[in-house]
């Protein structure tokens, strides 16, 4: 699918980050664009930059408020969509919501851990569930599902546990290569791609913030508080002398540091994937990081979780932990 002029795509968590750049630069290619998040704020602004890139006449890109961890959300998302767009089909498909937390199965509630791993792993089954009729309806279709680095490693450093998003992001990973054949069989106008992005220039730990606080200001809870200060302590610091109001800037700091230092823009990140789509790669890998990452743990998969496995990983890609 090298021309998209005319398509339709469907984006999940298009308020930020990568989401946010897949649709401008779908839309500065003639694509129509239906997106969803959980903020209308974040889509509002994704939608008003669309608009100042200078928007082909007649093109739609239209916003739909829905959690993509709850089904009906999702159904409602399509329904919507289907009548905005006054159509019944879609042709590209990017399942690319998720956030972070619930790292641990020990400091982590459930519920932190449960909501990490329904938007990042749930979201995806429940939205090619849902669209896979109006994708089967047209010429053809691509189904675009991001996993992660921590797809096919399961880590981001020996201190920083780190479960919910991974065991998410291998499930998303192993579906989207089931997929291959399922689509070959019974739709094979449809393709469809694992995204498998290093550390790219987002919003995700800020969002993830916000979202397990049920805050929109991102106000940290006491459990937030108290998770930063046990991973300050793995880190190697001491977080005694530390206040509450110390710990609340080092988690904004750390944001921030995730956004503003990435070695890959989210812009960069969004051309590299539909540069895979136009190609009809099915497994796309984002950033030089992804790259080094990927040969390290093709190359040494028994040492892949050693300290010094990740001592040498960090050193080659740049990464810290605590990053």
């Amino acid at each position: 699918m090298d021309d998209l002029a005319g398509r339709i795509a469907v984006i999940t968590g298009g308020g930020t980050g990568m989401g946010r750049e897949l649709a401008r630069q779908l839309a500065a290619e003639g694509c129509h664009v239906a997106m969803c998040d959980v903020s209308s704020a974040a889509m509002a602004e994704t939608q008003r930059l669309c608009a100042a890139d200078g928007l082909p006449q007649g093109l739609r890109v239209t916003a739909h408020v829905a959690d993509v961890s709850d089904e009906a959300q999702i159904l409602r998302f399509r329904d919507e969509m289907a009548r905005q767009h006054d159509t019944d089909r879609i042709h590209l498909l990017f399942n690319n919501a998720g956030i972070g937390g619930g790292g641990s199965l020990f400091d982590s509630t459930r519920e932190q851990w449960e909501r990490t791993f329904n938007i990042c792993w749930g979201g995806v089954y429940y939205a090619t569930r849902a669209f896979l009729p109006l994708l089967r309806n047209a010429d053809k279709g691509h189904i675009v599902n991001t996993s992660s680095v921590n797809g096919f490693w399961a880590s981001v450093g020996p201190s920083v546990p780190h479960t919910a998003y991974c065991a998410a992001k291998f499930a998303v990973k192993g579906f989207t290569e089931a997929l291959i054949t399922d689509l070959r069989l019974h739709a094979p106008h449809i393709k469809c791609s694992v995204v498998m992005p290093g550390h790219i220039g987002t919003s995700i730990v800020a969002n993830s913030g916000r979202l397990h606080s049920g805050s929109e200001s991102g106000a940290l809870t006491a459990r937030q508080i108290e998770q930063a200060r046990a991973q300050i302590a793995r880190n190697g610091g001491d977080p005694a002398g530390l206040s509450d109001d110390d710990i609340r800037r080092i988690v904004a700091e750390r944001a921030r540091r995730f956004l503003e230092d990435a070695p890959t823009t989210a812009a960069e990140a969004a051309r590299i994937i539909l540069d895979g789509v136009k190609a009809d790669r099915w497994r796309i890998l984002v950033g030089k990081d992804a790259l080094v990452i990927d040969t390290m743990v093709r190359r040494a998969p028994e040492e892949a979780y050693e300290p010094e496995f990740f001592q040498q990983l960090a050193q080659e890609t740049g990464w810290r932990v605590g990053r």
